[in-house]
C-alpha cells in the first residue's frame, strides 16, 4: 500500500543486496576513535537533483539504480551490514549481507525550479527526499546503515543517500556516491577502492565508550525554529574576499598571537589549548577560511552578542593526509577532528577580515600528526560522544567541503544540477559547504539559523556583497 504526505508518495520499498557476498577478511569492523563519537549524531543525509533521463521510464530507472546500488555494494561490503556491540563494550560493524533499503518515490507536482527555490528558503520538501528522517547512527545496531531513495519529480529525479554517521564520514560518503554513479554508466569495478584496514592510530584497542540503555539521544534540540538557505559565492568573489583577509598581511596584534600559539595546539572537540610542538606559522589565509572568516563576523553581528561574550567556530577537518604516515585517501569510515577557534564577539567586530580569518588559518595549519594523536590520546582517557549543537547560541559548526566531488556523480545523462542535504544534523549555526556548480573555486554555503539571525545576515552588507546567489 503506498504511503503518502501532502507532498510525496512512496510507491516501493525493498532490500537490495551486494552483488557477491562479503569476503571473509571484511567480516567486522572495529569502529575507530573518530567513528564512536558519531553514534549521537543522525545519519548523514545528502543528495544529487538531475535532469530527467531521456531514455528511460522511472521504473527501468529505478531498476538500474538497484543494479548499481547491489554492484556497489559489493565493493563496500560494510555499507550492506549492521552495527554490533560485543561483550566488553567495543562496537563494529558485521558485514553480514543485510542489505539496504531502497525507496522509490513520487512527487510529480514539484519541478526543478521549485526545489532550487531561488531566491527563497530551502523548501520542506527536500527534507522528504531521504529515508531515515532524525534517526541517531547508534540505531545501526537493528536498522540498515545506508538507505537510497529515488524520487520522481515533474521533469527531473532526485537520488537520496542516508548513510551511517558511525560508519562514515563526508569523504567516504561521497566516495561511495561517485562509485554508484560510475556503477550505474556500467562500470563493472571503482575507479579507487575503499581501504578497509584498521591498522591506523585512530582505532583503539582498548577504549570502550559507555552508553546509556537503549543508546543515545541526539545532543542539540529537534524542534527550534529554523530557516535555511544556500549562499552561492562565484570564483571571483571568493579571490576578492582571499585578497582582502590577505592584504594587509599579518597586523602586528595578529602577530602577537601567532607568536604565543605558534607552540599551541587544539585538542580535538574540547576547545583546550596544549603544547603543539609540530605548529608552523601562518603563511597565506586560503580562499576558504576566508570565507569562513567573513562568515564568521557577519554571524556574529546578526546575532547581536555582547562584546564580551564568547563566539566560537568549529571546523570539522580531514586528518587521513594530516598523519604521519598518511592513510590511504580512500581510507572508509571517519578520520575526523573538530577544531573550535574561539574569539570574543567585539573582537571579532571590531578587527578586521585578516584578524578573524588569520585566527581560523591558525588552528588549522597547527592541526598535524602531533595534535591528530593527542587528540585521540585525550578521547582513549574520556571516551564521549560528539557534542552537536549550539549549546550557547554564539557557535558555528561548519560541516562538508567544497573539496568533495559531489558534481561528479553522473549516472549517466549529465551531471548534478544541484545538491542538497535533509533535516539531519541541523541547528542554529550549522553551516555545510558544497563546491559551486561551475566549479572553479566557487563555493555553496548551506547556512541554517535561527529566524532573526538568518533576517540578520540577509541584510548584512559585507556578507551580501560577496554573494552571487541565494536558494
Amino acid at each position: 500500500m503506498p504511503a503518502s504526505s501532502s507532498s510525496l508518495t512512496i510507491t516501493s520499498k525493498s532490500t537490495v543486496y551486494p552483488s557477491t557476498a562479503a569476503a571473509a577478511a571484511a567480516d567486522s569492523l572495529k569502529l575507530s576513535v573518530s567513528d564512536l563519537p558519531m553514534l549521537s549524531c543522525q545519519y548523514i543525509q545528502k543528495g544529487v537533483l538531475l535532469s530527467d533521463p531521456p531514455l528511460l521510464t522511472f521504473s527501468d530507472l529505478a531498476l538500474l539504480l538497484k543494479r548499481a546500488l547491489s554492484l556497489t555494494l559489493s565493493h563496500f561490503p560494510a555499507l550492506a551490514g549492521r552495527l554490533s556491540t560485543d561483550t566488553l563494550g567495543h562496537v563494529h560493524i558485521l558485514c553480514n549481507d543485510a542489505g539496504v533499503d531502497f525507496i522509490e518515490a513520487k512527487a510529480k507536482h514539484l519541478t526543478v525550479r521549485g526545489v532550487l527555490s531561488p531566491d527563497k528558503d530551502v523548501p520542506d520538501c527536500v527534507k522528504q527526499f531521504f529515508a531515515f528522517d532524525r534517526t541517531v547512527s547508534y540505531n545501526g545496531h537493528f536498522l540498515p546503515l545506508l538507505a537510497v531513495q529515488v524520487t520522481e519529480l515533474a521533469d527531473g529525479v532526485f537520488v537520496g543517500c542516508t548513510v551511517n554517521h558511525a560508519v562514515t564520514d563526508g569523504a567516504s560518503f561521497w566516495h561511495f556516491f561517485n562509485t554508484f554513479a560510475e556503477a550505474a554508466q556500467g562500470s563493472k569495478r571503482p575507479s579507487n577502492s575503499p581501504d578497509f584496514r584498521r591498522d591506523n592510530v585512530f582505532v583503539s584497542p582498548s577504549a570502550v565508550l559507555r552508553l546509556p540503555a537503549g543508546g543515545p539521544a541526539a545532543t542539540f534540540s529537534q524542534d527550534e525554529p529554523l530557516r535555511e538557505r544556500i549562499f552561492h559565492f562565484s570564483r571571483a568573489a571568493i579571490l576578492k574576499m582571499k585578497s582582502v583577509a590577505n592584504s594587509a598581511g599579518v597586523s602586528p596584534a595578529m602577530a602577537e598571537i601567532m607568536g604565543k600559539q605558534s607552540h599551541d595546539g587544539l585538542r580535538a572537540g574540547n576547545g583546550k589549548v596544549s603544547p603543539s610542538p609540530n605548529a608552523r606559522a601562518p603563511t597565506e589565509i586560503s580562499s576558504f577560511q576566508s570565507l569562513c572568516g567573513q562568515l564568521w563576523r557577519s554571524v556574529t553581528r546578526a546575532r547581536k552578542l555582547a562584546p564580551s561574550k564568547t563566539a566560537t567556530f568549529r571546523m570539522a577537518v580531514n586528518c587521513r593526509h594530516r598523519l604521519e604516515p598518511r592513510l590511504e585517501p580512500y581510507y572508509f569510515g571517519n578520520a575526523i577532528q573538530s577544531i573550535p577557534t574561539v574569539a570574543s564577539a567585539g573582537e571579532l567586530l571590531s578587527r578586521d577580515l585578516g584578524w578573524c580569518a588569520g585566527l581560523l588559518h591558525r588552528n588549522v595549519v597547527a592541526h598535524g600528526d602531533a595534535t591528530v594523536r593527542r587528540g585521540v590520546e585525550g578521547w582513549e582517557r574520556e571516551p564521549r560522544l560528539f557534542p552537536l549543537g549550539n549549546f550557547d547560541g554564539a557557535s558555528i559548526t561548519m560541516g562538508s567541503s567544497p573539496r568533495f566531488p559531489m558534481y561528479e556523480n553522473d549516472f549517466g545523462w549529465g551531471r548534478p544540477l544541484a545538491v542538497r542535504s535533509g533535516g539531519a544534523n541541523k541547528f542554529d549555526g550549522k553551516i555545510s559547504a558544497f563546491p559551486g556548480r561551475e566549479g572553479g573555486g566557487s563555493v555553496d554555503l548551506e547556512v541554517v539559523l535561527a529566524p532573526d539571525t538568518m533576517a540578520g545576515l540577509e541584510n548584512d552588507v559585507e556578507f551580501m556583497r560577496y554573494v552571487s546567489s541565494i536558494e
